[in-house]
């Protein structure tokens, strides 16, 4: 069965035409950019109010301007954590993106398998074992794991966006995997081959 006849998302999936003016606008906005409309903006457009607040969100940990951690970091975050949790749809996704802000094909199939052995730098492996903490152990997060942070050069604004992205992105995760959301075919050529 080719990926076109699938569905993506165990649940009501919205017409563009028929969705609030504010989401259709902001749905668009993207399909202009991206040159399709990925999938997670279609399924969360099934609950227009948690679609708001889910972007506004997700916008604020990954579309900033302050902290130092840059766009490729903070989608080796999102890779790295998105495996973890087996999240099919964020791993694909976001490893696209990291394709493409790192501009090293591989790194993002590395760290979604094992980033000790990826081909990253010590800062950046410092930053995904704290997430990688995070996602699967938090609550055993302590002193130590803040001065190897800051042994790196991460400030207590980068650990908390360290923290936030990792944390957002667990719910993301989950909800992914319940509602059985697909990867847009696109994701899987991003950052491998030229943009037409």
């Amino acid at each position: 069965m080719s990926q076109a006849n699938q569905a993506i998302s165990r649940f009501p999936v919205p017409e563009i035409k028929d969705l609030p003016e504010d989401i259709r606008t902001a749905i668009l906005a993207v399909q202009e950019k991206a040159g399709f409309v990925p999938n997670v903006f279609l399924t969360l457009a099934h609950r227009p109010a948690e679609f708001r607040a889910f972007f506004a969100y997700h916008d604020a940990l990954m579309i900033k301007e302050t902290g130092s951690l840059t766009k490729a970091d903070r989608e080796m975050i999102v890779t790295t954590t998105s495996a973890k949790n087996n999240c099919l749809y964020c791993v694909v996704a976001h490893g696209a993106l990291l394709r493409i802000y790192a501009k090293q094909p591989l790194v993002a199939d590395q760290v979604a398998v094992n980033h000790l052995k990826a081909d990253i730098t010590p800062r950046q492996k410092a930053m995904l074992d704290f997430a990688v903490k995070v996602c699967l152990d938090s609550q055993s997060v302590g002193d130590e794991d803040y001065a190897v942070l800051r042994g790196h050069g991460f400030d207590d604004e980068d650990i908390w966006d360290i923290t936030a992205i990792t944390a957002f992105f667990g719910l993301s995760n989950r909800l992914a995997n319940v509602i059985g959301m697909r990867p847009n075919e696109e994701f899987f050529l991003m950052g491998r081959v030229p943009r037409q």
